[in-house]
């Protein structure tokens, strides 16, 4: 079900790349046309590697966890409701960018991967508590290394939302440097011998 979910959300974003209309074209002014998508086709790539970096973290999440319960597929839920909410801000973000609405748009934008980064800590924090829902067997070592490294996303994610309202140039760069930031291999934790 969540990999469906992952994989709809992913797709809607395609749905903005729209086609220059023939009859509106002045002859030899496709390729004009087409550089003019440039806001759509970036907001698309941004959007479409952030949703493909949270279907692999949500991977190696549940790679760790052995055990469901009620709270979890429903925060479960509240991850994947924001999963699905990706394609608005990303079409937000594509008409408004080069308009003095921007700002908004960025930080609507960067608000909901503040709301999907909370849930994804909500959705650890609640299966890793003293390995309630992990194998019994369960490296230490690497849970304490993800719930390390989720803590960051909020702070971050609130960051870029400030940083929104401050230049909009800065928040889509911090944006997609975040979005490299988490696509990066997981590091193994040292071990401490």
């Amino acid at each position: 079900f969540s990999d469906g979910v992952f994989a709809v959300a992913i797709t809607l974003l395609v749905l903005d790349l729209h086609v220059p209309a023939f009859d509106h074209l002045p002859p030899g002014r496709l390729g004009a046309a087409l550089l003019a998508l440039w806001p759509t086709a970036a907001a698309y790539t941004v959007s479409f590697v952030t949703i493909l970096i949270m279907w692999m973290n949500h991977h190696r999440l549940f790679e760790q966890i052995e055990r469901k319960d009620h709270a979890l597929l429903l925060l479960n839920g509240l991850l994947l409701m924001l999963v699905t909410l990706i394609p608005f801000p990303t079409s937000l973000v594509a008409a408004y960018l080069q308009t003095p609405y921007a700002k908004t748009a960025l930080a609507v934008y960067c608000g909901l991967n503040f709301g999907m980064a909370a849930a994804f800590n909500l959705l650890w924090n609640h299966a890793a508590h003293e390995g309630r829902l992990l194998a019994d067997d369960h490296d230490q070592r690497r849970v304490r290394h993800i719930t390390a490294q989720y803590r960051l996303g909020p702070i971050l994610y609130i960051a870029t939302f400030a940083l929104a309202f401050v230049s909009t140039a800065a928040c889509c760069l911090a944006v997609a440097a975040l979005a490299v930031f988490f696509a990066l291999p997981e590091k193994p934790p040292r071990s401490q011998e």
